[in-house]
C-alpha cells in the first residue's frame, strides 16, 4: 500500500513491534492504571526533567491522557508508544516520535522510564526501535534527541545510539521545576550522513 504524505492520517505503519525484549504498541484506551502506576513508580526521578510530573494526575486524569495520546496517534499528529517487557508484560517506559514534521519528514524520540527498569538499557533499546520505524517505514530525514544539559542518563542514550551533538541551545526555557533556566542539547541523525 503507497502512503500518502499529503493527508499524515492516511500515513500506514505498524503500530505495534517488537525489539529484543519489548513489545511497543500505540496507547489504547484501558493503558490509564499501567502508565498511573508506572508515573507513582518513578515520581522522584521524573520530576527533574518532566514538567508533568509535578501536577498530581488521578488515575482517571491518566486515562484520559492516555484516550488523548491514542486520538493523536490515530491522527497521526503525535506518535506516542507504551513498551511492555516481552517476559511479564509489564509497562517499563513511554516513548514516541514527537514534534513531527510530516513535510520535512523530521521527528523526534523521547522517552521516560519505569525508575526500577532503570539501568537494564530499556530505553536505549525502544529508541532504537523507534529510529528504526522511522527510517524504514516513516522515511525519515531527520531524527533529533534533545535533551537536558543535566539530565546525564539521556545524553547517554543518545551517544549509545550514535546521535550527534549538533549544538547546545542555551536557556531555551526553564527546567522542569521552574526554578531556572536550562540548555538543551540537541542530538541528530540525518538521512545520507548517519542512516
Amino acid at each position: 500500500m503507497t502512503n500518502s504524505w499529503t493527508d499524515p492520517a492516511n500515513i500506514r505503519f505498524d503500530e505495534r513491534f517488537y525489539t529484543e525484549r519489548l513489545l511497543m504498541r500505540l496507547p489504547l484506551p484501558g493503558d490509564g492504571q499501567a502508565v498511573y502506576e508506572a508515573v507513582q513508580d518513578s515520581l522522584p526521578e521524573l520530576r527533574p526533567w518532566m514538567i508533568w510530573a509535578h501536577r498530581h494526575q488521578s488515575l482517571e486524569e491518566t486515562e484520559r491522557l492516555v484516550e488523548d495520546s491514542h486520538a493523536a496517534f490515530l491522527d497521526r499528529t503525535d506518535l506516542r508508544f507504551h513498551a511492555f517487557l516481552r517476559s511479564t508484560g509489564k509497562l517499563v517506559l513511554c516513548c514516541g516520535l514527537h514534534r513531527i514534521d510530516w513535510d520535512a519528514r523530521k521527528f523526534e524520540i523521547g522517552y521516560w522510564l519505569r525508575t526500577p527498569y532503570a539501568g537494564c538499557g530499556y530505553a536505549t533499546e525502544a529508541a532504537r526501535g523507534l529510529e528504526q520505524l522511522a527510517i524504514r517505514q516513516l522515511r525519515a530525514n531527520r531524527i533529533e534527541i534533545r535533551v537536558d544539559s543535566n539530565n546525564v542518563r539521556s545524553i547517554k542514550v543518545a551517544e549509545r545510539l550514535g546521535y550527534t551533538l549538533e549544538g547546545t541551545l542555551r536557556q531555551d526555557g526553564w527546567n522542569a521545576a521552574h526554578t531556572a533556566l536550562r540548555n538543551t542539547l540537541v542530538f541528530a541523525k540525518v538521512r545520507g550522513t548517519e542512516f
